[in-house]
């Protein structure tokens, strides 16, 4: 059963033929959304028909497909609807599943029905294939992102911030909420990530992807993400990809490596002496797997590191003050350091999930002074609790599950050299 009936007198049959099979779809509580660019005297007697018979009739006056299903898109969100039934032509159809799979995602269901468009034979209905059309999915996943382009940034400007620990000869970073499209309150507005269970799709978020590398000064095509699985597996990048890591080692310039955070800590590795980065997601899981020293043992063993050379970042993330475990899961913490889970008799115990990832690295051989998270109180702060800052952070245990993604950043500058013989290659 449909709760949202799109009909389409832009790509479908004219009006007249198309408002029998839209009076005929209406269900109980159903709203209904025309989507067109012009206004005319047909388009009003259609109108007028459907109102006569729901008043949940909203007008989708649009000048681009993608402009018209972008606000679409923005209405179901504030209805909180998700099941769709579209009245439209085989052309039409074709054209909204390119720009649905930019723009929606698995959260939203779509049933097509061309019936109707099929069987009118008026003259000037839009259904009907024209030559000299422009072939369709490309033109509308240009539009797309376009489109995207030109919307203002939510929120504020966007803000990346800095560890003064890693030198000049990286450039790194850490994001934040702000400047980017997404509009949903617990996504709003520079939200990094798509899910499949969550409703920000792909075009808004490589949008924000890709003001974020305007931000912070790389191309947004270089940017790599892991393959999120909670655990310690690491890529050595050059070698076979896994089915999934949290950590990614390289020795390249020219490619950006991103660990995704929502309380979960970003981990960003530099070895300015061998010029080898990391970057690492580590959730308590990951923390207790030891994901932070598979990262640094990687670059030891991979490309010949010195661990007293490895500087850490450990980036915005959820606090002590804020993030709480179940007794019987808290013991692997306790073990690392009773001052992990300063309130062990709790039914709720907190756990520092961020001095734990520091106790495991300095275990490891690398120096306290080259890690920089919340204990240090000499350089300005990259490790804020995410939790505690609604403004500024995503987080899931304040959000829910529908949360954001910030993410930390990392990459090799490339060297004079580099710049001049790669220049040489264009």
């Amino acid at each position: 059963m449909h709760d949202a009936l799109l009909v389409d007198f832009t790509n479908g049959g004219c009006p007249s033929c198309l408002s029998a099979p839209a009076l005929g779809s209406l269900s109980l509580n159903c709203h209904v959304f025309l989507l067109h660019g012009t206004q005319n005297r047909e388009n009003e007697r259609a109108l007028e028909k459907l109102r006569d018979a729901c008043v949940k009739v909203h007008v989708l006056d649009a000048a681009t497909l993608a402009s018209g299903l972008y606000r679409f898109k923005q209405v179901l969100d504030e209805l909180d609807l998700s099941a769709v039934k579209v009245l439209t032509s085989a052309r039409g159809k074709e054209l909204m599943l390119a720009c649905a799979e930019r723009l929606f995602t698995p959260v939203y269901a779509f049933e097509f029905d061309v019936s109707a468009a099929e069987k009118c034979a008026c003259a000037e209905s839009p259904g009907r294939e024209r030559s000299g059309d422009a072939p369709g999915g490309e033109k509308v996943r240009g539009e797309v992102a376009e489109f995207l382009r030109l919307l203002p940034g939510l929120k504020g400007e966007i803000s990346v911030d800095r560890s003064s620990l890693i030198p000049d000869c990286f450039g790194h970073g850490f994001s934040s909420r702000a400047g980017g499209v997404s509009y949903l309150p617990s996504l709003s507005s520079l939200n990094l990530f798509c899910s499949a269970k969550r409703r920000d799709p792909p075009a808004v978020v490589e949008e924000n992807r890709r003001r974020l590398a305007l931000t912070a000064g790389f191309h947004p095509k270089t940017m790599h993400f892991p393959k999120v699985n909670h655990a310690n597996e690491v890529w050595v990048m050059g070698k076979p990809e896994p089915d999934s890591y949290d950590g990614v080692v390289t020795d390249r310039s020219g490619v950006v490596l991103a660990a995704p955070s929502a309380d979960c800590i970003p981990l960003l590795f530099a070895d300015p002496v061998r010029r080898v980065i990391g970057a690492t997601h580590a959730g308590w899981r990951g923390t207790v797997m030891g994901a932070a020293m598979a990262t640094v043992n990687s670059m030891v063993r991979e490309f010949g590191s010195d661990v007293k050379d490895i500087l850490v970042a450990v980036g915005p993330s959820v606090g002590v003050c804020c993030y709480t475990m179940n007794r019987h899961q808290v013991q692997d913490f306790t073990k690392i350091h009773p001052d992990c889970v300063p309130d062990p008799e709790s039914a709720q115990p907190h756990v520092d999930i961020r001095l734990a990832n520091r106790l495991l690295l300095e275990n490891g051989g690398v120096l306290p002074e080259h890690i920089h998270d919340h204990t240090v109180r000499d350089r300005p702060e990259v490790t804020p609790c995410t939790c505690c800052n609604p403004q500024k952070y995503f987080s899931h245990v304040r959000d829910g599950a529908n949360f954001g993604t910030q993410v930390g950043f990392i990459w090799i500058r490339e060297t004079q050299q580099e710049t001049v013989m790669n220049k040489g290659l264009r």
